[in-house]
């Protein structure tokens, strides 16, 4: 079966900077409850998951609004910061740029699906040219009106910017999370993104019918007039 859209994850997709994620997670983690995130904790709890619910984890209770922003903003301000101090890691991932340049050669609608704010979006957007290849205001990100994944939402708004239901599309993932989004929200093809030594378990999530390692092992025949 060939579909007719994609929508992208960003975050461990598009930018590999899983890395500069945990170093800003666990100073933020050591600050508000002095002990480091464990793996199932980053895999449960951040990988995909909004600022919001990460930082109410951590805490164990929710925020006054204006406490919440405040570390939102020292978070990411301390991420945003790692980008420009790591180069060689701020970059799209692997293939990511020749898919990117096909599917708009092909006019295949597309977007992405980020659980970022809008501030670290803008940064994306400026320093890695997203506009090259996506229309800006079809974008889903945190803006706080959609619950984040793993609620079906973000991926079902992402299929209604591009003019398509989710059967007609295909999503690239990484996180358990948007595993979850993507299916309940009904999507045609989910792509799970990962290294080989993870595909198995990405092949047990609910909904993941493929499996590659970067997206230079994208298949393209998957999309239909590519």
């Amino acid at each position: 079966m060939k579909y007719k859209g994609i929508i992208f994850d960003f975050n461990g997709v598009l930018l590999w900077d899983a890395p500069l994620h945990v170093q800003a997670w666990q100073a933020t983690a050591l600050r508000l409850r002095g002990s480091p995130l464990n793996d199932d904790e980053f895999s449960i709890h951040v990988h995909g998951r909004t600022n919001r619910h990460i930082l109410s984890y951590l805490r164990g209770r929710n925020f006054q609004e204006a406490e919440l922003l405040e570390l939102i903003q020292i978070k990411e301000s301390m991420y945003r910061d790692l980008c420009l101090k790591n180069p060689e890691t701020f970059v799209l991932s692997p293939g990511a740029e020749a898919l990117l340049d096909l599917v708009s050669s092909k006019g295949i609608p597309r977007t992405i699906a980020i659980a970022s704010e809008k501030t670290n979006l803008d940064f994306f957007i400026q320093h890695l040219g997203l506009d090259k290849w996506f229309d800006l205001p079809r974008i889903v990100f945190d803006d706080g009106a959609l619950p984040g994944k793993p609620a079906p939402d973000m991926y079902a708004k992402a299929a209604t910017n591009i003019g398509l239901p989710p059967y007609d599309c295909i999503v690239v993932e990484d996180a358990i999370s948007g595993f979850q989004s993507s299916h309940t929200a009904n999507i045609g093809h989910i792509v799970g993104l990962g290294p080989l030594e993870t595909h198995n378990k990405l092949l047990a999530c609910q909904g993941v019918s493929t499996v590659i390692e970067s997206f230079e092992q994208f298949p393209r025949e998957l999309l239909a007039n590519a």
